[in-house]
């Protein structure tokens, strides 16, 4: 049914981290109004689309995003306004032709992003249903998703000695999604616990993970270990496992990956992981390796790719384009999905279908700088895509998605949890 919308307008906000973002606001011609929070990176890969920051120093030291906010007053709103719309999808469409760049550098993926997020938002609510009822499917199933808990933070999201960036708990064996938050819970508290009696720092990197000064992955992995078992829980996948993200990309120097000091070779880190899986649980391994190295992603997609979920991020950038070309490739077997990679909620849904025809997983995923808006969640349960990352379950940005879980659990009860079929 084709509908209209009457105006669209933007407001620059606060994410998490203190720094500038976008809260968007559209109205639709009925009178349905929806706004969305849009989130932006910290460990970005170099395809992402663009996020316009203002560039004036003498305003949060360049990262404003007024620019942004006036394109969503003025160009896309002068677009939107006063014209039949035929679905989401022609909006997003005609707003990355009026950018006219290939990665939404003229206007901004934010500007575009929270538009397209706000517009699906109203359509729901006009038609009286929940969003995550009235995105499309992507499997053949909705579904919630199992909660990957982002319990220790280093790499860029902490102030810590510790290259890997993300080490997740994930309750694969939970039997529904508010026993899943409450294990991902109990073991954050556990592991703050054993940090303190082992003598640890307890402060928090950006997502809530606690950012102790380790070094060493293998170090961290032993109290994450410890601390599931603390918990009460059982380390594995039939109860709780481990999921990292190295975010390698970061610590690709000089033709290699600098860990602890040590500068390790492609094979190397390959290597390493495949230590790590035969030690620890681990279950899945987000960006092994750097976007600069496909090559390597290719060893590691043979090598462990028959043993545990393999996610590219920096390296696909939730693009169409990108994903369908390394699937081609043979690399990885997972994506992680981030709407604001990529710009519009259309292209997030399409690069997920390329993934679930392929047989790849896909992970919905937060960003470093989060506002509360708990749109990711309606999207994982939307798509059945079966995982969700969210950050640690604490923060008020972080926790907001999994409270927005446990409340569709609740409202659906017929829902299932668990990893997509």
């Amino acid at each position: 049914m084709a509908f209209d919308i009457s105006n669209a307008t933007a407001t620059e906000v606060l994410d998490s981290r203190g720094r500038p973002t976008l809260s968007v606001v559209v109205t639709l011609g009925d009178g349905t109004t929806a706004e969305a929070g849009v989130p932006s990176g910290a460990s970005t890969g170099t395809r992402e689309a663009v996020e316009l920051r203002d560039g004036d120093p003498a305003r949060y030291g360049g990262g404003g995003v007024l620019g942004a906010a006036h394109n969503v007053d003025g160009e896309l709103n002068d677009l939107l306004a006063g014209r039949p719309w035929a679905d989401l999808a022609e909006v997003d469409a005609a707003m990355c032709a009026l950018d006219g760049t290939p990665n939404k550098a003229r206007l901004g993926a934010n500007a575009i992003l929270g538009v397209s997020m706000a517009v699906a938002r109203a359509l729901a609510a006009a038609d009286g249903v929940p969003l995550f009822e009235w995105l499309p499917p992507v499997a053949s199933t909705r579904r919630l998703p199992v909660p990957c808990f982002n319990v220790l933070n280093g790499g860029a999201h902490a102030p810590n000695p510790l290259d890997f960036q993300e080490f997740m708990v994930c309750p694969l064996g939970a039997p529904t999604m508010r026993e899943a938050v409450r294990a991902g819970a109990e073991v954050y508290q556990a592991l703050r616990r054993r940090l303190v009696a082992d003598g640890h720092d307890t402060g928090l990197g950006d997502e809530g993970g606690f950012a102790p000064n380790l070094a060493e992955p293998e170090d961290v992995l032993r109290l994450i270990v410890a601390a599931i078992g603390d918990a009460g829980y059982t380390p594995g996948v039939d109860g709780v496992a481990i999921a990292l993200d190295p975010a390698a990309s970061e610590f690709f120097v000089d033709g290699g990956y600098r860990v602890a000091g040590r500068l390790h070779s492609s094979s190397e880190m390959v290597a390493r992981y495949a230590a790590m899986v035969d030690e620890f649980p681990i279950w899945s391994i987000e960006d092994g390796l750097g976007e600069q190295d496909p090559v390597g992603w290719k060893r590691l997609t043979g090598e462990l790719g028959a043993r545990v979920q393999l996610v590219g991020d920096d390296n696909f950038c939730t693009n169409p384009d990108i994903i369908a070309a390394a699937i081609g490739d043979g690399i990885a077997n997972a994506a992680l999905i981030k709407v604001n990679q990529i710009g519009t909620v259309t292209e997030t849904l399409e690069a997920m279908r390329i993934c679930h025809d392929a047989g790849y997983g896909q992970m919905v995923s937060h960003r470093s700088g989060e506002t509360p808006d708990t749109f990711i969640a309606d999207l994982a349960v939307a798509t059945g895509c079966g995982q969700i990352k969210s950050g640690a379950p604490a923060r008020g940005e972080r926790v907001a998605k999994y409270n927005r879980l446990i409340r569709i659990a609740a409202e659906r009860p017929g829902l299932r949890y668990g990893l997509a079929e």
